[in-house]
Parts: structure tokens; C-alpha cells; sequence
């Protein structure tokens, strides 16, 4: 069955508060490997994302506006949030805000179109109360996709095949290769043709479903047959 984010976020995430200085971030994104931290308020809740470009932007913008090769005062613009930027020192001033999250209980598919969208690599996570849960990376939406093809066929097979749809397994053949689930074989009503297929299409590690079902009856509406 569909996979939710919390079935592959890391739950341990490195966060930092509204007011941690520019060179603790810098230090916690080296020590432990990541690329961004959320930034949290008092109460737990994600105001905001401090990246590695966030922290390279505030140095450029430093050296735009304040530095050596700054233009002259005239036509230097000191106001705005880039020269704010330029000026930060804590997360809250640093950060980019607001966050984009995303609820424990998505789906994994939902969160990468969410990724996709906004143009981000990882989403903070949040928990029923709106509070941070976990974060989750495009690597980890990837590891869905890795499931042994034996691990997708027995779930096919007997979760969607027996359990949800009492089908007779002897009518019907299920082969899997690289997550590709070939259904052949006959079943007595053409809906339960459709219904199996989505089903197959909702299972874990599933990339693609080709189906060979042939059916005794038709039982959909005349307008849906072709």
C-alpha cells in the first residue's frame, strides 16, 4: 500500500533555534554532513531553513554592500531584504522563510511533486501538532524503490490478490522484474481487472504495472467500455 513520509524520514535531525549565531550553523552543517537545518521557535514549531547557500548568499551580499569593492554611498542600496541579508547574524535573520513542509502522514509521491514544485531537496517534517517530526530527503523518497521484486510479488499476490480481492491465485500469474509487475491471466469480471491493477499500482516498490488480464464478463457501465 502507499508509502507515507514518516514510513522513510530520519526521525534524528540536526535543528537549530531563531537565535544561533552564523558560525555555530556553519559548524553544525560541516560536522554532521547536511546541507540545511530547520530553524525552530520556543515552542518547537519550523519558522524557517538556514541552507549552505543562505549562509554563502549573507557572505556575498556582505562583501557586496559592505565590502572592499562596494559601490560608492550614492548608489549603493542600504535598505531591502538583500542588504538585511547582508547584515545577518543570527538564524531568524538569515533564514528562508517561511519553511516548506510537509505532514508525517503524505504520501511519498505527494512529497516529491511538493519537492518538485518548490525546487527543494528535503522537506522538515511535521508532526500532528505542527511540530518538527523528522526531515525527509529525495534520498530517502528513493528508497521505496529498492524493495526486492520477491518482497513486491508475495504482497501482490497475497495482500491485494487474496486478502483484498478474494481472487482464485490459480487464474492468475504475477511476475515482477526491477519493480515492474506484469498481471496475466483470467478473472471473471472486468471491474475486478481494473481494481487489481490499481491496487498493484499502490504497492510499495512498484515502478510500473503491465497488465495482460483477460475477463469472462464485462460489468462496467456501457460508457466505460472500449
Amino acid at each position: 500500500m502507499p508509502v507515507n513520509v514518516k514510513d522513510v524520514m530520519t526521525r534524528r535531525v540536526i535543528s537549530v533555534g531563531e537565535d544561533a549565531c552564523f558560525k555555530d550553523i556553519a559548524a553544525l552543517l560541516v560536522t554532521h554532513a547536511v546541507s540545511a537545518v530547520p530553524v525552530l521557535d520556543s515552542d518547537g514549531h519550523v519558522t524557517g531553513v538556514v541552507s549552505e547557500a543562505d549562509l554563502l548568499h549573507r557572505e556575498e551580499g556582505a562583501e557586496r554592500f559592505h565590502g572592499a569593492s562596494r559601490p560608492p554611498p550614492q548608489t549603493r542600496p542600504d535598505q531591502g531584504p538583500e542588504a538585511d541579508r547582508a547584515r545577518g547574524k543570527v538564524a531568524r535573520e538569515l533564514m528562508t522563510a517561511p519553511a516548506v513542509t510537509v505532514s508525517m502522514d503524505v504520501s511519498v509521491a505527494a512529497a516529491g511533486r511538493l519537492m518538485e514544485h518548490h525546487g527543494v531537496k528535503r522537506l522538515p517534517v511535521l508532526d500532528g501538532h505542527g511540530r518538527l517530526a523528522g526531515i525527509v530527503s529525495r534520498h530517502d523518497l528513493l528508497k521505496v524503490f529498492v524493495r526486492p521484486d520477491r518482497d513486491i510479488e508475495r504482497e501482490v499476490r497475497v495482500e491485494v490478490l487474496v486478502r483484498s480481492l478474494w481472487m482464485d491465485t490459480s487464474r492468475v500469474r504475477v511476475a515482477v522484474q526491477n519493480g515492474v509487475v506484469t498481471l496475466s491471466g483470467r478473472m471473471i469480471l472486468r471491474r475486478d481487472v481494473q481494481i487489481a491493477v490499481w491496487m498493484t499500482e499502490q504497492v510499495n516498490g512498484v515502478v510500473d504495472v503491465v497488465d495482460e488480464l483477460a475477463w469472462d464478463r464485462d460489468d462496467t457501465p456501457a460508457g466505460e467500455r472500449g
